[in-house]
């Protein structure tokens, strides 16, 4: 099977710093579609280019050992993937409504390279914008704007489904219901759109809503809110009856409040916040375990003065104890900001080793996937040997569900100098990676993870091809099973004693 493994340089690294590796943590990147910031490079480049682009996106950040991929499968209203529930996108045909040609479910590939290189997919969805800009005749009749025109509110230079609206927040169910249900994603993903940023001199026109669906004595500030929590409560809860281990997890801008404002607050300075002007509050999704993780977007520097990445990320730590906690970077920043401590190299790695010493973070993730390849090759250099010279679990949510899996069978062994095919039989109803591990003693904790595979939901079997050193295959290698909950099977040490 198709596989690329980053384990070449194991020998030297094993000695030198695999103590110093987390063996569990989130190490994602967001792979943005909008626009086409990330991919497809082009909407109108064929199959085969768009294809090769993902791989490249997806072999780079599999050479530094990232474990997952956050890929923007809904932008403004549109789908990359087959859906009744909206149009194609045109950031994938150059058309909106336009099917792909030769590539009937670019969704469904994508998953699928994904995890043949050990790596999760979160499927990443803007719930409320509706359109990117005021070209309404560039959009297809099937779009929501035409097909629902009374659920849009126009607001600054583009239009937003209204939030206020009780048939907005199911039919945006109905959505996640359909991606979890077909898909075989390992999470779904919002980031920080809930209500648009605040535009001067602009109103969101929502009044009749407010007057419909308000409360008594409700202001509209807390009316807002509360609608943006039950779109959060009523998308936990159908992810869960849906396939309870796929992850819920949110990416809220970096600022809940500043602490001028409400004391509890971060000692910062932000000119908009998370909960006063996007009404969204990430406090009460924690406290309520609707998220299985959240990923504030702390994209400034170290010290920043009016929201520094130190502040934010320990405030950040201080109020999360009840979910996966992981920070997002702004690595698109590196030499590209006037902020002028973009320009050191140091910069990207002062916020991994800060996030580390924090002791609720579980990890990072980079925004946006381009903002390393091709570039600052001194920097990746620097964070494939200090930070990311082995591959890590990723974390399990903290309301995972308990459950016993059993270790798999190995079928049979193919060795060619170096590289092994191992063919392994599992039976489950849910998807399951393969952990394979370097043994460093006798004792059952004594290893270290060094590659991984992925068995789907109705795959038992697989044959998997894996390059190890020669160190690796002298001290042994061990296989596991861990389950999407995060349960993990007994070790099983296979036999390399092959003719």
């Amino acid at each position: 099977m198709y596989k690329f493994l980053s384990i070449l340089l194991f020998t030297f690294l094993f000695s030198c710093t695999a103590t110093k590796v987390p063996t569990e943590e989130f190490r994602g990147v967001w792979v943005a579609t909008v626009v086409n910031i990330d991919w497809p490079k082009k909407a109108t480049d064929n199959p085969e280019k768009q294809k090769k682009d993902f791989t490249d996106i997806l072999d780079f950040y599999q050479t530094l050992n990232f474990n997952a991929a956050i890929v923007q499968v809904r932008t403004a209203g549109d789908a990359f993937y087959p859906t009744k529930l909206a149009p194609w996108s045109k950031y994938l045909t150059g058309q909106e409504g336009e099917a792909p040609k030769e590539f009937s479910d670019p969704l469904e590939w994508m998953i699928k390279e994904t995890h043949q290189r050990g790596m999760e997919f979160h499927a990443w969805l803007n719930p409320y914008r509706a359109t990117f800009d005021l070209d309404t005749l560039a959009l297809s009749q099937k779009h929501d704007f035409y097909q629902h025109h009374d659920w849009m509110v126009k607001y600054g230079k583009k239009y937003y489904y209204n939030p206020g609206l009780p048939e907005v927040r199911n039919q945006f169910v109905k959505i996640i219901e359909e991606l979890v249900g077909k898909y075989e994603i390992d999470a779904i993903h919002f980031d920080d759109y809930f209500y648009p940023y605040k535009i001067k001199d602009e109103v969101f026109d929502d009044s009749t809503a407010y007057q419909t669906y308000g409360l008594q004595d409700q202001s509209l500030e807390d009316w807002r809110r509360s609608n943006v929590d039950s779109l959060v409560k009523n998308v936990h809860q159908t992810i869960k009856r849906t396939k309870p281990w796929v992850q819920f997890g949110i990416s809220p801008f970096g600022v809940w409040k500043n602490n001028s404002t409400d004391p509890r607050g971060s000692n910062t300075k932000a000119g908009q916040t998370t909960y006063e002007d996007l009404y969204a509050d990430p406090l009460l999704w924690i406290e309520k375990g609707w998220l299985d993780y959240l990923a504030p977007q702390a994209y400034w520097s170290m010290d920043y003065p009016p929201a520094s990445h130190r502040e934010i990320v320990s405030w950040w730590a201080k109020t999360s104890s009840n979910t996966n906690l992981y920070i997002g970077n702004g690595t698109y920043k590196i030499k590209n900001n006037k902020d002028e401590a973009w320009e050191k190299k140091n910069e990207i790695p002062k916020q991994l080793n800060f996030a580390r010493d924090q002791e609720n973070v579980a990890g990072n993730i980079f925004f946006s996937a381009k903002s390393l390849i091709g570039k600052h090759p001194e920097i990746t250099k620097s964070l494939k040997r200090k930070f990311y010279p082995l591959p890590s679990k990723n974390p399990s949510s903290r309301n995972k569900i308990k459950r016993h899996v059993l270790a798999p069978s190995v079928e049979k062994i193919t060795k060619n100098g170096n590289d092994l095919e191992i063919c392994i039989s599992h039976s489950d109803s849910i998807p399951r990676f393969i952990n394979y591990y370097t043994l460093k003693g006798k004792e059952a904790n004594k290893k270290v993870l060094i590659a991984k595979d992925y068995l789907s939901e109705s795959q038992n079997q697989g044959c998997f091809e894996n390059k190890f050193t020669k160190k690796n295959l002298r001290k042994g290698i061990g296989v596991t099973v861990i389950d999407p909950f995060g349960n993990e099977s007994s070790l099983l040490e296979l036999n390399l004693k092959l003719e």
